[in-house]
């Protein structure tokens, strides 16, 4: 760090204040927010502007959660604050075409948010509790995205979604994504063409892959370099020369 610039540093000491004081358990708070607007509110055109609003400002919040200016990452600031005004605006002056959008707009902002949250937790250069519950808030975010990808083919599709001859609401098909993601299979909905059946088992595979694999991986490091630093010092202990 002695090459750097002064002012590079202290923007780097900042970065490392900013994670050591902020938490995505927040950031999973708010996940779990848009979860059970998703889950309880009818399907309208003010409630998929809220949940929108709510995506927005947790994706906010996952920028400033990984010490990032806003002007850092201006991307995602540009879809959270481009999608929020849309929601607002959509609110008070309700149209077919926008609430649409807004849709995909929630889908767009569920992978910029779980891509910003990936890539603050890689930033960090460790294993630790915030990192458990980052990989939580992209499981859960796996299931909000394929709750977005079948509403949009429900709507863009020719006949129902499901097999059991309805498209279903926003509610049935966060059911349907999550017990899917969880290959529970219930079976009361399964979808009726190729592309869900696609889908469905393309969710099926994350939620098993993904569990297996990166949330396997981080608890296992979770600790990990504690668990260094006590043998290191135990070796030290055992090479030191006895008085």
């Amino acid at each position: 760090m002695t090459d750097l610039a002064p002012d590079h540093r202290a923007r780097l000491r900042h970065i490392e204040q900013m994670r050591a004081t902020h938490s995505y358990w927040a950031v999973l708070g708010a996940i779990f927010v848009t979860f059970f607007l998703a889950a309880l509110l009818p399907d309208s055109a003010w409630a998929t502007s809220l949940i929108v609003l709510v995506e927005s400002a947790t994706l906010l919040t996952v920028i400033w959660t990984a010490g990032w200016a806003m002007t850092e990452k201006t991307i995602p600031f540009a879809i959270a604050t481009a999608a929020g005004v849309a929601a607002a605006i959509n609110i008070f002056w309700e149209g077919k075409a926008l609430t649409v959008a807004l849709g995909l707009a929630a889908g767009v902002l569920t992978v910029s948010i779980a891509v910003a949250i990936a890539t603050g937790a890689v930033a960090q250069n460790e294993v630790n509790s915030r990192s458990v519950a980052g990989a939580i808030c992209v499981y859960m975010l796996f299931g909000m995205l394929f709750m977005f990808l079948f509403g949009v083919l429900a709507i863009l599709g020719h006949g129902p979604f499901f097999a059991q001859g309805t498209d279903g609401t926003r509610s049935i098909r966060l059911y349907f994504s999550f017990v899917t993601l969880a290959t529970l299979g219930y079976g009361d909905y399964t979808p009726a063409g190729n592309l869900g059946h696609a889908l469905a088992v393309l969710e099926a595979l994350i939620g098993q892959l993904y569990l297996v694999t990166v949330v396997a991986v981080i608890v296992t490091r979770l600790g990990l370099p504690a668990r260094r630093a006590t043998a290191s010092k135990k070796e030290s202990e055992i090479d030191a020369p006895q008085t």
